[in-house]
């Protein structure tokens, strides 16, 4: 049994920040890096669907100076890498509330959906001024009835499969409001490392312990 979808809580670039002595922008850098290496990684392992949590609803109350530096190093990433991640078959969404996000920032999402729309080898689900509530919330705001595939396909992503495996770094032990529809039944897996230290062995560590585990989904 191998995970074929995964979803990552990208936890501790502060961290790494301060171990490193250098400022919490540089980890956030550190942190981006990481993404991009595991996502290839994510292509050799068998991954089809890979889910990051890159700003939540609640990451707003940060100091301004550092939501300041996550907005431009978002737009550099996106405007830099689109093209590149384009050419190796990677498929980019973007899950979330647009409320609050710069104009610019919102175009630039939409241009690189619309550039990787064709694109399957991978799709990468990067969840932007996301929170697990508000999805809900707003499904919720719309709904009319019709049963739980009909709620499903208000979400922000109804394509979006159920995790297999949802990841989390740094020693953290909870999902902080992420993906609470989907993962109702995704295996969790926490480790100590920070997140712009996880590596590829670390990667391969944590689908090695999906693996080795029974999914029941409440049956025997």
């Amino acid at each position: 049994m191998s995970a074929t979808y995964v979803a990552i809580i990208m936890d501790g670039n502060g961290r790494w920040a301060l171990q490193h002595g250098v400022p919490v922008a540089e980890g956030h850098k550190a942190g981006a890096d990481t993404v991009k290496a595991r996502l290839r990684d994510a292509v050799d392992l068998g991954v089809r669907e890979l889910t990051i949590y890159s700003f939540s609803t609640e990451n707003w109350s940060r100091p301004q100076d550092e939501v300041d530096a996550l907005m431009a190093l978002f737009s550099a990433r996106i405007i830099d890498e689109t093209p590149e991640l384009h050419d190796q078959g990677v498929k980019m969404r973007f899950v979330g509330r647009r409320e609050g996000v710069l104009p610019e920032l919102i175009s630039q999402m939409e241009w690189a959906e619309a550039k990787t729309a064709e694109n399957t080898r991978i799709t990468l689900y990067v969840a932007f001024n996301y929170g697990g509530r508000s999805e809900i919330l707003d499904a919720a705001a719309k709904y009319t009835g019709g049963g739980e595939e009909a709620f499903r396909a208000l979400l922000y992503a109804p394509e979006m499969h159920d995790p297999d495996l949802l990841i989390r770094t740094s020693g953290e032990q909870r999902i902080s409001n992420y993906l609470l529809w989907q993962a109702a039944y995704s295996e969790l897996h926490f480790t100590d490392v920070l997140w712009p230290d996880f590596s590829r062995a670390d990667f391969e560590d944590a689908l090695a312990s999906y693996e080795a585990r029974v999914r029941r989904f409440g049956g025997r």
